[in-house]
């Protein structure tokens, strides 16, 4: 798979050693990676979602009530405290699509999970997720397409997670962050910025996410 873009994330590139932020759309399965890749690295590990649900509510109240600005205002406060903590940080599939949240994140190492239409459609079968409420698959696709460009700008390595055995995934988004940065070569899967080749997905069970979270 071709990581897409090949320009640097806002202000500069990876650092090492800096936060690893987990992005990718909605079912790509960016909690239950970043929790285990946080276990193999032995950091901390924060789910923005998670916080915010904590804090404020559940997320699908907080677009009711509030509108999906002011939920935006919310996740980046908490993507900055957790960037501020460290570790292994997964963020909702909509939080590069604000502004203040893109600036947060440079610096830190950004690891992008795709997944195929057909994988998510049964992830997200039965979702609460505010933005697939009226949409299933359908509306996860436009959303899909609507973001694929500022994840592509953003992502330092892509990692499909389509029907991929989880521990498969996890193995190779620890293997590049302890490459420093992903200077060394990346396994069948994962791509780095400025590959080019279009990587194929391997076989065995789905890579398991969660219904819960933001869109």
């Amino acid at each position: 798979m071709s990581t897409p873009g090949g320009g640097a994330a806002p202000g500069g590139g990876a650092v090492p050693g800096s936060p690893v932020v987990v992005i990718g759309p909605m079912g790509a399965g960016k909690s239950s990676v970043g929790k285990r890749v946080a276990k193999a690295l032995g950091v901390p590990f924060t789910d923005t979602d998670r916080v915010i649900v904590r804090e404020h509510g559940p997320i699908p109240g907080i677009f009711a009530d509030r509108g999906e600005p002011a939920f935006r205002a919310l996740e980046a406060e908490a993507v900055r405290t957790a960037l501020a903590t460290g570790g292994v940080i997964a963020v909702g599939g909509g939080a590069v699509t604000h502004a203040a949240t893109r600036e947060a994140l440079s610096g830190a190492r950004i690891v992008l999970l795709t997944v195929s239409p057909e994988a998510v459609a049964e992830r997200i079968a039965g979702s609460d997720r505010p933005l697939l409420a009226n949409g299933g698959i359908d509306a996860w696709q436009t959303i899909m397409d609507e973001r694929a460009a500022t994840y592509a700008e953003l992502a330092h390595v892509v990692v499909d997670t389509s029907r991929r055995p989880m521990s498969r995934v996890v193995d190779e988004v620890v293997t590049w962050l302890r490459s420093d940065a992903g200077t060394s070569g990346p396994e069948a899967g994962t791509t780095r910025r400025g590959d080019s080749a279009a990587g194929t997905s391997g076989s065995g069970d789905d890579t398991s996410t969660s219904t819960e979270g933001a869109p």
